[in-house]
Parts: structure tokens; C-alpha cells; sequence
């Protein structure tokens, strides 16, 4: 698709990995993730939203469905960690390179460990953000799996 190449979506192509951009009118309030859902008369259970916190001070990607939250303590759990927090919109935005609202799990400016929540095995295909607000990708979820490098784990809340 002309003009909806981003770092996130050159490295799905460069590992080679299927996948579907969807564009959509991104009026950008902040449930940037269930609008993306709403707009594209998606179940909000397919779409996820990559969230940036901090276990125990390191930085991680937390990757959980619209229509529930992210599990801190499942979280930091689940990296071996004793603490987790968010980490804040600026911090988001320097270490992955993307805008809030488009934080993609891949093509970060810093490679960053990638929690993805258990519940994406319940679907054969998921969305996600592709790098920018108004840009959705869908893929099979063992190829986000692959492509992240990332590890599956209960880290969300309904």
C-alpha cells in the first residue's frame, strides 16, 4: 500500500512476515487503541495496544487487547522483576522513536523486550499498531510472536 510504509512495517517485510496494513480516520482523542477497534469494526479483543513500562527500571513493551488493561504486577512478574510502571508519554515517545497513539512493536529506535498478552492464541490474526496514529497492521499471531522476539504471558486485566 503507497505511503503507509513505517519502520514498523519495513521490519515485518525485511523478516519476511504476512501481514495487512488498515488505515483509518484517527480523530486522535486518547483510546487511541479502541478507536482504532471502533473505526475499523474490529473486536477490541483482536486489537492491541503496545504500552511502554519500566520493570524494575528497565524499559519493556507490553502488548494487551484494547478492551482490557495491562497487569503491572503480572507484568513485572512475568519479566522476572519485583515492580512495574508505566513509563511516562515523553519517555514513551524517545525510547521508541513513535508518537503515542502509534507505538508500534516493532522498528522501535531502541530494541526493547516485547510481553505479549496469552489471550492473542485465542485468534488467528491480531492488530496492532503500525507506527502511526491512523494505521493499523494485522498478522497471525505466532509471526508477531517471531517477528518481536517477544514472550507470551497473562499480563492483562478484562
Amino acid at each position: 500500500m503507497a505511503g503507509s510504509a513505517t519502520p514498523a512495517t519495513a521490519a515485518l517485510t525485511h523478516a519476511g512476515v504476512a501481514y495487512s496494513t488498515h488505515p483509518y480516520d484517527a480523530p486522535g482523542k486518547e483510546a487511541y487503541g479502541t478507536e482504532a477497534a471502533e473505526a475499523l469494526g474490529l473486536d477490541p479483543h483482536r486489537v492491541l495496544k503496545t504500552l511502554v513500562a519500566e520493570v524494575d527500571g528497565t524499559p519493556v513493551l507490553a502488548m494487551v487487547p484494547v478492551a482490557g488493561t495491562l497487569d503491572l504486577k503480572a507484568l513485572a512478574a512475568a519479566r522476572g522483576g519485583k515492580r512495574a510502571v508505566m513509563a511516562d508519554a515523553a519517555r514513551a515517545q524517545r525510547l521508541t522513536g513513535y508518537v503515542v497513539g502509534g507505538i508500534a512493536p516493532l522498528g522501535t529506535r531502541q530494541a526493547l523486550p516485547v510481553v505479549i498478552d496469552l489471550s492473542v492464541a485465542e485468534h488467528a490474526t491480531v492488530y496492532c499498531s503500525a507506527g502511526r496514529r491512523g494505521l493499523q497492521v494485522e498478522l497471525a499471531p505466532d509471526d508477531l510472536l517471531a517477528a518481536t522476539h517477544g514472550e507470551l504471558a497473562e499480563i492483562a486485566s478484562p
